[in-house]
């Protein structure tokens, strides 16, 4: 869910906040018995998020290191970002994985309204009471607290 957060925000924190620092490395790349093969030692902490571009198999948001979360694949142009992603937003993303849980399979329903045997359901827009949802986006549910980090 994070990479869809990120996504959304059109922002994906490649630079430090602190030095401004970018840190990518483009190149040839491969990934062998589940590593990432081809990026420098020391190019991301442990835990913090990367971003791969350029692979078949691979391309996402993960934590580094990306040991066992990747399937393997031979050499490829591509590039690998260390992201800066605040915790703030990591916590939002958590947040927003638990809400599609709870109300994803109502989001999804083609039907706005159905009635049979005497019973009539509609699906009402907008966000219901409790921070819940019918017929809402995470998007647009979340959207005030996604504002301060989305880059048009």
């Amino acid at each position: 869910m994070l990479e869809a957060v990120l996504e959304y925000l059109n922002n994906w924190f490649e630079r430090n906040p602190v030095t401004r620092e970018r840190r990518i490395h483009a190149g040839r790349l491969s990934v062998e018995g589940g590593r990432l093969v081809g990026v420098p030692d020391g190019f991301a902490a442990d835990g913090q998020y990367v971003r791969i571009r350029g692979s078949r198999l691979n391309d996402g948001v993960r934590p580094w290191p990306c040991e066992g979360q990747l399937e393997d694949e031979p050499e490829f142009t591509g590039s690998v970002w260390a992201l800066s992603v605040p915790k703030a937003v990591t916590d939002l993303a958590a947040e927003v994985a638990e809400w599609c849980a709870k109300y994803g399979d109502a989001q999804d329903s083609p039907y706005a309204s159905e009635s049979f045997g005497g019973y009539t359901y509609t699906k009402a827009g907008g966000t219901g009471s409790q921070g819940g949802s019918q017929g809402a986006s995470w998007q647009s549910v979340f959207a005030a607290r996604l504002a301060p980090w989305r880059k048009l």
